[in-house]
C-alpha cells in the first residue's frame, strides 16, 4: 500500500486541489483520501465524531471533491473535536490513522491531506503545497518541511526547479504535470517491498 502526504503552510495553500490533482493523475492507485483537520466541520445530526466517511461526490466539501476526482473512499478526521483538547487530538490521531491504514491495507494507496499525520506515519511521498504569502503559518509547518520530498507551487506554466529540495511549479495545482506524475510514480515504485 502506497502512502502519500500532502501538507501546506496554512489555509489557501492549495492542498485540496493538489490532492485532487494527484487522485486524477494516478487513478490506478484506487485512492482512499483522508483529510485531517482540527477545524470544526459539520457532521450528520450535528454530532462531531473523530472520523467520518464521505459518500457523495461533489464540490460541497473537500472530502466530496476527493470522490469527484476519483477517490474510491474519502474520510474526514477531526481528532480532539469531541473534547476540544490539542493533547487529546494527538492521542486520538494515531489509533484513527492506524485503523484507516489497516482497513485500506489491500487497496492501492492512501493519500492524506495533513501536516500532523507525519507524527504517526512515514509516507512514501510527502509533498508541501507552497503557502500563500498572506496565509497564517500553521505550527505543524516545520514538521512538514522536515519530511517533505518536494515543494509544489503555482506558476505561470509547468516547470521544475531542481535544488536541494525539488520544486514542481504548476500552472494549476489540480492538474499535476506529466513530469511530476512520473516523479511520484517512480518514488512509489522505488519504495515497494
Amino acid at each position: 500500500m502506497a502512502i502519500v502526504v500532502v501538507g501546506g503552510g496554512g489555509r489557501g495553500a492549495g492542498k485540496t486541489a493538489l490532492v485532487c490533482g494527484l487522485i486524477r493523475a494516478l487513478p490506478e492507485m484506487q485512492w482512499t483520501a483522508v483529510k485531517i483537520t482540527t477545524h470544526e466541520h459539520g457532521h450528520e445530526h450535528g454530532k462531531p465524531r473523530p472520523i467520518w466517511e464521505e459518500t457523495t461526490p461533489g464540490q460541497q466539501s473537500d472530502t466530496a471533491r476527493y470522490l469527484a476526482s476519483g477517490a474510491r473512499r474519502s474520510f474526514l478526521v477531526t481528532p480532539g473535536q469531541v473534547t476540544a483538547s490539542a493533547e487529546t487530538a494527538d492521542d486520538e490521531l494515531g489509533p484513527v490513522v492506524e485503523n484507516i491504514l489497516r482497513e485500506c491495507s489491500q487497496t492501492g494507496g492512501v493519500i492524506f491531506e495533513s501536516n500532523s499525520v507525519l507524527r504517526v506515519v512515514r509516507p512514501d511521498v510527502c509533498l508541501c503545497a507552497a503557502m500563500s504569502p498572506w496565509a497564517e503559518m500553521k505550527p505543524s509547518h516545520r514538521l512538514l518541511l522536515e519530511h517533505a520530498d518536494a515543494m509544489v507551487e503555482l506558476a505561470a506554466h509547468d516547470h521544475i526547479i531542481e535544488a536541494e529540495k525539488i520544486t514542481f511549479r504548476l500552472a494549476s495545482l489540480d492538474r499535476v504535470s506529466p513530469v511530476m506524475v512520473d516523479w511520484v510514480r517512480e518514488r512509489l515504485r522505488d519504495r515497494e517491498p
